[in-house]
């Protein structure tokens, strides 16, 4: 089962690259914008390329590696021992759920503007937590058949 939960991923996560994250306006009278992980990645080039970079790493590519890498092992085309390397990634990839959760709590605490959470938020997180479910899973099976 693991397996094609894996290979959904591979679908889901860029679906939930383009889903909207978070709704902001400035004012509660003003429509408010959707930002997505693309739309804030574009917005982040404009104005500090090295964050963005990193958020890239930490939104894109690592999840991305890690869900290749483990249908790699599914399907024995990779070695066992590639499951540790795997498990480092899926950390990098928690990494950005915390960051979208700390400038939640950080606008929020401003007052500034109304900030609402979208489905997006909730799609992306289910496949970073998918991700890690299948990752500590595989691992346990490789360490299996390693011994």
């Amino acid at each position: 089962m693991h397996r094609w939960i894996n290979l959904s991923l591979l679908i889901l996560f860029p679906v939930s690259w383009f889903a909207p994250l978070l709704e902001a306006g400035l004012l509660p009278l003003f429509k408010l914008k959707e930002i997505s992980v693309l739309t804030g990645l574009q917005s982040l080039w404009g104005t500090d390329v090295f964050l963005a970079l990193i958020v890239a790493i930490f939104a894109l590519v690592a999840p991305m590696a890690k869900t290749i890498g483990l249908a790699l092992l599914h399907w024995n085309m990779a070695s066992p021992r590639l499951a540790p390397a795997l498990r480092i990634m899926g950390k990098l990839a928690m990494a950005d759920i915390f960051l979208i959760a700390m400038y939640i709590t950080v606008a929020k605490g401003i007052g500034v503007g109304r900030l609402e959470v979208a489905w997006g938020l909730y799609l992306f997180t289910a496949c970073i937590l998918a991700s890690l479910w299948v990752g500590v899973r595989t691992e346990r099976i490789a360490s299996n058949l390693m011994d």
